[in-house]
């Protein structure tokens, strides 16, 4: 571009924009290749997500608390505070979160032969939790026949004691009790010798 003094209109330098355009044809015929960054499939969480701790407590915020302190949800992959438990549970399964966490959105397809050794271990715990119920049921079973056992044996004594009792009023020989005989008088009329 050259000015003139006297010309204040534009002039453009043919010469130095044709080079310019040569050179920019030259690198969109070439790129520059980046190699697109390669992440791993989505993949299942191997820990529980947090969301009960905070609720229902208090905390004072100041401008000097630190994000992490701050209300609501924390993410430290992000560095993002989110207000509410459902807002967090969005962002920890959305693009954004996954991304730093270094993987895409993308899942794994199972092969067949996959899905049938899934389909056993679910059939497996199917039949240990089946084993563990039938097991509690019974062991519920034994200790609710023990506790008729016990109940029975304890009714049971408890009519032995009342016949025992029954018989005991009027002495074993069908009299009077000991202590009243002695107290009318009629200790010594017994069948035993007794030395005094």
């Amino acid at each position: 571009m050259t000015m003139r003094p006297d010309d204040h209109r534009r002039k453009w330098d043919k010469n130095e924009y044709e080079k310019l355009a040569a050179e920019r044809l030259l690198n969109q015929v070439a790129p520059k290749e980046e190699e697109p960054v390669q992440r791993e499939n989505l993949k299942r969480r191997d820990y529980k997500v947090d969301l009960d701790s905070k609720l229902g407590k208090s905390v004072v915020i100041n401008k000097n608390t630190p994000t992490s302190q701050s209300g609501g949800y924390y993410c430290n992959v992000c560095d993002c505070v989110v207000k509410d438990s459902i807002n967090f549970l969005d962002h920890i399964n959305g693009k954004k979160h996954q991304r730093n966490l270094g993987m895409s959105m993308k899942v794994e397809r199972s092969t067949v032969d996959q899905v049938k050794e899934r389909f056993q271990q679910n059939k497996k715990k199917m039949e240990e939790k089946q084993k563990d119920y039938e097991l509690e049921r019974r062991l519920r079973e034994a200790k609710e026949e023990e506790d008729r056992y016990k109940e029975h044996r304890k009714e049971k004594r408890k009519e032995r004691k009342r016949k025992a009792e029954d018989t005991d009023d009027f002495g074993s020989g069908g009299g009077l009790p000991d202590d009243m005989a002695a107290i009318m008088g009629f200790s010594g009329f017994g069948g035993s010798k007794k030395n005094s």
